[in-house]
């Protein structure tokens, strides 16, 4: 098949979305399939855009078999209406210019965040006749009003009805857990319109390893450490101040350290509240290149997933999967009820504490911190379960089913 994969973001962006789409784009190309990315130019997470990237307002590459089609985006680290707005209507634009530069695809797989640009896939499919997989890892504007980010009721009438849009003409919509199903359903979409495929993780590339001779425990002096990690978004939905508080409760512990790693914007607002709360065994550092992270992630005792008491119950971070196969066991402040929770239950390789409560959370991490039999046991089931249920190549083989099977209905 000939597959056009429009997605915000795709490699070299480190976090979120785009190792997702990269490794689904590259997989599709290596079972023989002809992939090309809309996209745009990298700025995630850092709102910048690279030096190489800022001089026109379209570059087309190749790398491993996909071709690369990225346009300009409006992108400002300031958050704000005005910079969404021109964000979104900048991609909108210039990268319809982009999808439209290239061979006629036998279907169109859009993936989610954001929604204004269901307008020119809509566009696309229906001036090339092919059908619409849209795939979401989110659910706008649920989420984004949810916890605040979206207030302006016009706005939020704008984006539901985009969402209504989106979901009318797709052909399927691909959903990344149970949650976010029952919310369409509630909304009206078909049963028959939605496919539950969970997101994945390469096991082959993140994969349990020693924690002896760890560069980033050597790097960052833990090498006698309990180390608890975070490492990921640091934004509105991940309370990182409750984790900073927990560590401050258990600064007794001179050999425990917690590492949180993230952008640095955000960890120059966590180094004033670190220093406020006196937790001195709290360790603030930038990202590391991707082809690290294996590594980062074993240098770990523990791994921690963060989400505040009012996140949208189907909120189902991507950071689960990994985690889990990297063979260490999770410590989930999370809301009990939702997707996120009920992922690291069933997978036997964590606990799951309240949210946004740095008690119970120091309790948690002095739980394992004295049981290292328990935190080997955790992080095997973790292990086994991301092998059985989250493996690249099982989600890649539903792709390819569902792909083949509405390109046929079509």
């Amino acid at each position: 098949m000939r597959i056009l994969l429009y997605s915000y973001n795709y490699h070299p962006e480190p976090i979120g979305i785009a190792p997702l789409m990269t490794e689904l784009a590259e997989g599709l190309v290596k079972r023989g399939h002809e992939v090309r990315v809309v996209t745009a130019v990298p700025w995630y997470p850092a709102s910048e855009i690279p030096l190489e990237y800022r001089d026109r307002l379209y570059f087309t590459e190749e790398r491993h078999g996909v071709k690369i089609q990225r346009c300009f985006v409006w992108v400002r680290q300031q958050r704000g209406l005005k910079n969404r707005v021109l964000f979104e209507l900048s991609f909108v634009g210039l990268s319809l210019i982009q999808a439209l530069r290239g061979w006629k695809p036998d279907l169109i797989f859009l993936t989610v965040p954001g929604l204004p640009v269901c307008v020119p896939a809509a566009f696309l499919g229906s001036i090339y006749q092919v059908p619409i997989v849209l795939n979401l890892q989110d659910i706008l504007p649920d989420a984004a009003v949810h916890v605040g980010l979206l207030t302006n009721q016009k706005m939020i009438q704008v984006f539901s009805g985009l969402e209504r849009f989106a979901y009318r003409t797709a052909t399927r919509i691909s959903v990344i857990a149970d949650g976010f199903t029952k919310n369409l359903l509630t909304k009206g979409v078909e049963p028959e319109k939605i496919v539950e495929i969970s997101n994945w993780v390469d096991v082959n590339f993140i994969k349990p390893l020693p924690k002896e001779n760890n560069y980033f425990r050597k790097a960052n002096h833990l090498e006698d450490k309990f180390v608890v990690l975070y490492s990921g978004n640091i934004a509105l939905t991940q309370p990182l101040e409750t984790l900073i508080d927990a560590a401050a409760r258990l600064s007794h512990l001179s050999n425990l350290a917690v590492v949180i790693v993230g952008k640095e914007e955000a960890l120059a607002r966590l180094e004033n509240y670190r220093i406020q709360q006196g937790a001195n065994n709290v360790i603030l550092r930038p990202f590391e290149p991707r082809e690290k992270l294996p590594e980062m992630l074993a240098a770990a005792d523990v791994a921690m997933v963060m989400q505040k008491h009012n996140v949208i119950s189907f909120n189902m971070p991507s950071k689960i999967q990994v985690l889990l196969a990297s063979g260490r066991p999770i410590i989930a402040s999370v809301p009990e009820t939702g997707t996120a929770a009920r992922a690291i239950i069933s997978s036997g390789g964590g606990l799951v504490i309240p949210p946004e409560d740095p008690e119970s959370l120091a309790q948690a991490i002095l739980k394992l911190y004295s049981d290292p039999e328990r935190v080997k046991i955790l992080g095997q089931q973790g292990r086994v379960f991301a092998e059985e249920n989250y493996a690249f190549e099982r989600a890649l083989d539903k792709y390819e089913a569902l792909f083949q099977e509405v390109v046929e209905e079509f």
